[in-house]
């Protein structure tokens, strides 16, 4: 069962709305001028319901099928809005208006994919059940998956299951991957202050120097995982940003650090908390320094559900032929809130191919308009074989 007949028909148009959201990317929670795209666009589908505002910012779509027979299952299928705070270095007609903002992670892609399969849903309605389109803001560090889910998505539209899907730079265009199981990592953030002795850099026995203490935490944190976790499992500690002093000739007072910590299983998770704290603590006192560290727990591992990955892997196979769908990819240490979601209901996330395109989160990536009929069709696919009546 190829790409969609009529999903074909709609590219030119889906990707139309891609790059007007393209054009004008919003961060975090303050995604209005896309959520009023989005509802506008559901409403002039014809959806039996269209709700603003869950999780703050989120819209909601319901659309109920036809067919009769069936369970009347109700199925979510979740594509994020919002954009990052990167300065665009492509050249598109499309190109980011908004100084400093893009859709460095193919949000707008999703969006648009997803509104794409809404409207022929709205269109043909060929299903036994109900139909939840969720665009949710703020999956770029704001937890925005949570806040609709404490915001009662689930309960409020009697979600049953729920999907998402991320395109993946270096995946062939029309190529899908997934897993059973944690396939996203937990995400859990890292402050560092020191506090040293200032003074003169030309008499650094009067001083205690952070940059050194920061130097040596930063050496004997990276080697928590290689010398305290299993081999056999993924985990990353990384420094990501250090801050210290203003002048070639002056031992700064403090310095602060900031990073990310990264595993797959609890047990991991525990064990890199555990010994993050002791190198912050013991690296401050062996130099006679202070130190105030927070560990602040971020999202959770995203784990897909053993018979929803199954069920997903097949839809994606009907899309794209059975060659070109990877049911037992590893696992990525990328973090995503959609893990929220798993946590409420059951369901999986799945991934689909960007091609050649830069890495997520760079500067000059930008989504594959290509990927457009696979990733609208999988939804279509997804909605009307879960619910064929």
């Amino acid at each position: 069962m190829p790409i969609v007949n009529r999903v074909a028909d709609l590219h030119g148009e889906i990707a139309a709305w891609r790059h007007d959201i393209h054009a004008h990317p919003e961060l975090l929670y303050d995604v209005h001028r896309t959520a009023a795209a989005v509802a506008a666009q559901l409403n002039a589908f014809g959806c039996d319901e269209v709700v603003c505002g869950i999780g703050r910012t989120g819209v909601v779509g319901v659309i109920k099928g036809s067919r009769a027979g069936g369970t009347r299952r109700v199925i979510g299928l979740r594509a994020d809005m919002d954009a990052l705070p990167i300065e665009e270095a492509n050249d598109l007609p499309y190109k980011s208006t908004v100084p400093g903002k893009m859709h460095a992670c193919g949000h707008d892609g999703h969006t648009a994919m997803l509104l794409g399969a809404a409207k022929y849903l709205a269109e043909t309605r060929n299903f036994a059940g109900t139909a939840v389109v969720i665009f949710q803001p703020a999956e770029e560090g704001g937890a925005g998956g949570r806040a609709m889910v404490q915001d009662g998505l689930m309960e409020r539209f009697a979600i049953d299951e729920v999907y998402g899907m991320h395109n993946l730079p270096g995946l062939p265009v029309g190529a899908f991957s997934i897993r059973s199981g944690p396939i996203m990592a937990a995400t859990d953030n890292l402050t560092i202050e020191i506090e040293g002795v200032g003074g003169h850099a030309a008499r650094p026995h009067f001083a205690v120097d952070p940059i050194l203490v920061g130097a040596q935490m930063v050496s004997q944190l990276q080697s928590i995982v290689s010398r305290n976790v299993d081999p056999l499992e993924a985990a990353v500690v990384s420094i990501c940003t250090f801050h210290a002093g203003s002048a070639d000739n002056v031992i700064p007072q403090t310095a602060l650090m900031r990073g990310t910590v990264r595993s797959l299983k609890r047990e991991v998770r525990e064990l890199l908390r555990k010994r993050v704290g002791e190198v912050i603590e013991g690296a401050a006192r062996l130099h006679g320094a202070k130190a105030n560290f927070t560990l602040r727990p971020g999202y959770p591992v995203l784990s897909n559900h053993e018979r929803e990955t199954a069920f997903a892997a097949a839809v994606a196979a009907d899309v794209a032929g059975a060659d070109r769908v990877n049911a037992e990819m590893p696992p990525v240490m990328g973090g995503e809130d959609f893990s929220y979601m798993l946590e409420a209901r059951p369901g999986a996330f799945i991934f689909v191919g960007n091609g050649d395109s830069a890495g997520l989160h760079h500067p000059r990536y930008n989504f594959c308009d290509d990927v457009i009929p696979y990733g609208a069709s999988y939804w279509v696919r997804l909605v009307e074989t879960a619910m064929a009546g």
